[in-house]
């Protein structure tokens, strides 16, 4: 695959970085703080932004980009992506996606997947697994070695589960074809191997799954997985929706647990205590009718969906960090991933959480869970410059995120519409 990749993508060339550029802002949106800032200039040098505030000197030769009519804020983040993977909707078995596509196909979605996020202000994205014979990490590569304009991506490699991954009751005779996407990994010392085996090939974060089945993991194998992960510097998320499993895992100490929908008030405090984000993919209930169970991975749309609220109301008042994730993983004729993923913030809204506190779990708090809050996530002196821009107030309605006029990445140039004016 990484023949092929570079074969395609090599003739691909990034606009070029100005040495300086000078972004006249209308507004800028600081969820880490809560502020907003009017009149502002962004100054943006080597990719990273050098200076911020009313009162800046533009240097004679910047590059000026005029956002004065526009509101820009950070890039976004989501920290729950499959980006390789589109299942076969409704109540096909689970393995019905990847049993008939290659890693290289894999990896092409992936690229294409990710580009569409990024023009759409997603500069940041965590791939949680499923990406077949380590398809991301291929992606991630080339896009940090300039091949082609893409997010920053923290990949989990392949993820790590009890016998079985996530598939279920297959005869032995079509032998363990689920490693394609899973570790099996049973006992410390498989879960030790598999965690390594996943840093080795270039894994930033370890994905484990728990309640997928009538077994799980223990509390002396759950805490191998996190003191190995954290000893190489890797987070630790993991698959569960709730009961037994979930307690292992708050015990244990994981990073973030990921959907989460049956946690109750014991268990969301507990996070609250010791530090747990929950990464919540609050599906919509439209998009819970096209997936079905997912080949009995979910339970039916008609009780999902109404815990899926419940549990972001109870979280959001007991005040869990949260994280914006999304778990999409189908496609609608006519529409981007982005364009499904905006669709989640109804549900937060109707969930009582402001925008602000939902675009701060879009872009500082996942940037903590993604450990890569001292470099992304705020638009500050010395952060990177990735930013976005768009023709309304987002604290006023939120869907206008729906409408970036303008994209940075790095201080590159991404996305420029017709509102966002370059003076020179």
């Amino acid at each position: 695959m990484r023949a092929l990749l570079a074969a395609l993508l090599l003739s691909l060339s990034l606009p070029a970085v100005a040495d300086t550029v000078a972004i006249r802002a209308g507004a800028v949106v600081d969820p880490s703080r809560g502020t907003v800032a009017r009149d502002q200039v962004i100054l943006v040098k080597d990719g990273l932004v050098a200076a911020i505030g009313a009162d800046i000197v533009v240097p004679a030769d910047a590059r000026i980009v005029d956002l004065s009519h526009e509101w820009v804020l950070p890039g976004l983040m989501d920290a729950h992506t499959h980006l390789t993977l589109t299942e076969v909707t409704g109540d096909a078995p689970f393995e019905s996606f990847y049993i008939k596509e290659s890693t290289t196909y894999r990896g092409l979605r992936g690229l294409h997947n990710a580009q569409a996020l990024l023009d759409a202000g997603f500069t940041v994205v965590r791939d949680i697994g499923n990406s077949a014979d380590y398809a991301m990490q291929d992606v991630r590569r080339g896009i940090e070695r300039g091949w082609f304009p893409g997010p920053t991506i923290i990949d989990a490699g392949k993820i790590i589960a009890p016998f079985g991954g996530q598939s279920h009751g297959m005869p032995p005779e079509q032998g363990r074809f689920w490693k394609y996407e899973y570790l099996d990994a049973d006992g410390v010392a498989e879960i030790q191997k598999a965690v390594r085996s996943n840093i080795y090939y270039g894994a930033g974060v370890t994905k484990l799954v728990l309640d997928n089945g009538p077994y799980h993991y223990s509390l002396e194998e759950l805490r191998a997985a996190v003191e190995e992960s954290h000893r190489a510097g890797v987070p630790v998320s993991v698959h569960v929706y709730g009961g037994d499993a979930a307690d292992t895992a708050i015990e244990a100490g994981v990073d973030s647990i990921e959907h989460g929908f049956f946690l109750t008030d014991v268990q969301l405090r507990r996070m609250h205590d010791k530090g747990i984000a929950l990464v919540s993919t609050d599906f919509p209930r439209a998009l819970l009718d096209v997936i079905g169970t997912s080949g009995g991975i979910f339970p039916e749309p008609e009780v999902l969906a109404p815990k899926i609220i419940d549990r972001l109301v109870r979280a959001h008042r007991i005040g869990v960090r949260l994280v914006f994730g999304t778990d999409i993983v189908m496609e609608r004729a006519g529409s981007t991933r982005a364009d499904l993923m905006f669709d989640y913030l109804a549900v937060w809204r109707e969930a009582g959480i402001t925008p602000m506190e939902t675009l701060r779990a879009m872009t500082i708090d996942a940037a903590q869970l993604l450990r890569i809050d001292k470099a992304r996530g705020r638009l500050a002196p010395g952060f990177a410059a990735d930013l976005l821009a768009v023709p309304g107030d987002p604290l006023a309605d939120i869907e206008v995120l729906r409408r970036v006029d303008f994209v940075m990445k790095d201080g590159r140039i991404i996305r420029q519409g017709p509102r966002a004016a370059a003076a020179r």
